[in-house]
This record gives C-alpha cells, structure tokens and sequence, in this order.
C-alpha cells in the first residue's frame, strides 16, 4: 500500500484580511498580503501561488487573481482569543484557546519578577524591553563582556528571551537560567508562552552572531491535539523549523531545525524525496520575524519571492497523490502602526496532482478545519472543534 503524505507549510504571519473580530484588536482594516503589494506598488511576482490561488482570496497588486490549478482555496477566521505563533497553531491542530498568553511588548517584565529571577539564578540583567534579538546584542553585548550581566528581553509574542554570551557564561549556565525563568513565569500572572535561551558568540558589536544552540521551554498544548492522535496511530510526525517549539516535542515523531525560511522549505524538499507516511508540518518564520514585527513590506515580499520559486521545486517532486497545504497563523501587516501581529483571516490552499477539480471551499470561523481535514484524511481522531474540507476535495 503507498504511503499517505500531506505537507503543510505555515508561512508565518501571512495573513489575508481582517474580519469581524479584529477591531477589538485594534486591526480593523488590516491585510497583510494585499498591504505587501500595495506598498510595494506590484512590481514582485509570486506565479506559483497565483497557480494555486493565492490571489483570489485578497487583491495582490501585481498578480491578478486566475483559476486556481489542481487547488481549492478559502479563507479562515480563528475562532480562539489571541493572535500569536501558539495561539493560532494550536488552533490549526484542533485546539481552542479562550484565554490569550500574556504579553510584555510595551512594558517590560515587572520588577518583583526580575527581583525573583537575579535571587533564584544569581545573575543580573539588563535590558527588559521588547526587542529585535540582533539588535539587543549589538545594544547591550559589550556591556555584558565587561559586567557579565545576562541581557532579558520581549518581543510581540508571548517571550521571555534571554541573551548570553555563549563563551562567557557557558550553555549549561546558560540553560540553567532559562529553566529558572520557565518555572518563575508559571505563575499565571507571568504566564508566557515560551522562554527562549538566545546564546551568541563575538568580540564587540560589529561581530557578535547568534548561535544555532537555541532552546525553547515552551507549554504543552491545553489539549490533545491531531498531531497526537496521529503519532498514536503511528503516522510519521515530521515537524521542520519551529513546530517542535510551539508544540512542546509533543505529537512529533521526528524534528528538523531551520537557520531561515529559505532553508526551511529547501528541507521541506529534501523530505518530499523521503520514504514517509503521514504529516509533514513546517513553519517559514522569517516572514514574521525579520520583516513583519520590523515593519519591512519590501523584506517580506521579497523573502515571498524566494518561497515561491522554491515552491516550484517543491511542487516537482511531490508524488501524484500527496497533499500540499499552504496556510498561515496569523497576520503581520507590515505596513501597520505599532510591531505588533495582527488580527486577520488566514489563507488556506490545499493542492494535489491527483484533483481533477478546484474551487472556492467554504469560508470557515475555525483554523481547526485544517487539522480536521488532516484528521480524517488520515483516518484519525479529530478534536471538538473544526470541520472537515475532505470530501469537497476532488
């Protein structure tokens, strides 16, 4: 019997209109995909997710909608309360979160919660602020050569990062700290969803880089998801660039680490060319993190470029009856006030060479109607939220 695969790629913040819900939010208006086009007055292409049908759920100056290739296409409104990486992928695998991970993007983390962690870890930090990863340690990273003081810092997400230079310190002390600050932030008014140890290496600023030696302590989902129920069933679980973070190792049967979205889909590819049987589940997330929260539309259409001639590739070497999704889990308006994700609908393309149809599926109010989906198709379980898209695909 052939093997069953399906690839779902999350282009990370790429969402594609807001709804209803997002004025509460502040996100009234918002569109990411058609705002990166607008700004940037249609002068990029992305031909292989027009094929798909990328452009007939939002206007994407430049790259007129047309009948979508071997596809069918809709748009989904997230159904959880939030919009942030866990929230809406937690969504995408059947389940609902009702109350939003905490944020520290305009104010830093409160005084008695830094008090806490110097006395539990016996290190002082500086900087508190949200902060682009990089250009914190271009900021504080001579300062903490000279005084050995561990720099903190936040971001749009629910994060507490932690920056230490890896030959000072050492990553055992390094690690160490981080999992202090994972069991400090529990408490529910400290509630992140993720502490990041974020080590680099260099002399002064002109040279510091981050490491690949990374780590997430994440939470576990608040439920069972599908990734679960698939490992379960004893389907591969491969999970490329950041997956295995947002879901805490759990459902995952075998984990991939990306350096960029670039390299994130050339792995995708690679895999595409493995003997496997089951889901593939990869998250792009530079889209998000080097161009959206940094208010770049000219960086995000470009790096959408680069997708989508990779996606070429990827398409090529996809077996007859394998299933291509591409989605996102929220939205990033670049060209929005603040740096800030933003509350907006999300694409849903869903390919393969063997439908002898496309079209429009249902618009959806629950990202869950993609696990649902994988659910089914996969004969599996599926959660108490999301419907199914399957028998519309033909």
């Amino acid at each position: 019997m052939e093997n069953k695969r399906i690839f779902l790629i999350v282009i990370d913040s790429l969402g594609v209109g807001s709804d209803e819900s997002s004025a509460a939010y502040g996100d009234d208006g918002a569109n990411t995909l058609g705002h990166i086009f607008e700004a940037t007055k249609g002068q990029y292409k992305i031909p292989n997710l027009q094929k798909l049908g990328m452009c007939n759920l939002t206007p994407v100056e430049g790259n007129p909608a047309i009948i979508p290739f071997n596809s069918y296409i809709t748009k989904l409104k997230e159904q959880s309360t939030g919009k942030d990486t866990m929230t809406g992928h937690w969504e995408i695998m059947g389940v609902l979160t009702t109350k939003p991970f905490i944020t520290f993007t305009d104010t830093g983390f409160p005084q008695e919660l830094i008090d806490e962690l110097e006395a539990k870890t016996g290190h002082k930090f500086i900087g508190n602020y949200s902060a682009s990863g990089t250009e914190i340690i271009k900021e504080l990273g001579e300062r903490q050569l000279e005084t050995k003081e561990m720099i903190i810092y936040t971001s749009a997400d629910s994060v507490l990062q932690i920056a230490a230079h890896e030959e000072l310190f050492g990553l055992d002390e390094i690690y160490r700290t981080c999992q202090i600050a994972r069991e400090i932030t529990m408490k529910p008014e400290w509630l992140v969803g993720r502490v990041i140890a974020r080590p680099f290496i260099g002399t002064s600023k002109d040279n510091f880089e981050r490491t690949s030696n990374r780590h997430d302590y994440a939470l576990d989902p608040t439920d069972r998801t599908i990734l679960d129920n698939l490992k379960e069933a004893n389907y591969d679980v491969i999970s490329i660039g950041k997956i295995n973070d947002i879901f805490n190792t759990k459902g995952i049967t075998r984990a991939i680490k990306s350096k960029s979205s670039v390299q994130g889909i050339e792995q995708t590819i690679e895999v595409a060319k493995e003997d496997f049987n089951g889901l593939c589940f990869v998250n792009l997330v530079d889209f998000d993190a080097k161009w959206g929260h940094r208010r770049n539309p000219e960086g995000y259409a470009k790096e959408l470029v680069a997708f989508d001639e990779k996606l070429a590739e990827l398409l090529s070497v996809l077996h007859e009856d394998d299933i291509l999704m591409i989605t996102a889990d929220h939205g990033n308006d670049p060209t929005w006030t603040g740096s800030d994700h933003t509350r907006e609908m999300i694409p849903l393309l869903i390919y393969s060479k063997a439908y002898k149809g496309s079209g429009i599926l249902p618009q959806s109010t629950s990202f869950a109607n993609i696990g649902a989906t994988i659910a089914e198709y996969f004969n599996v379980a599926k959660t108490d939220i999301g419907t199914s898209y399957k028998d519309k695909l033909i």
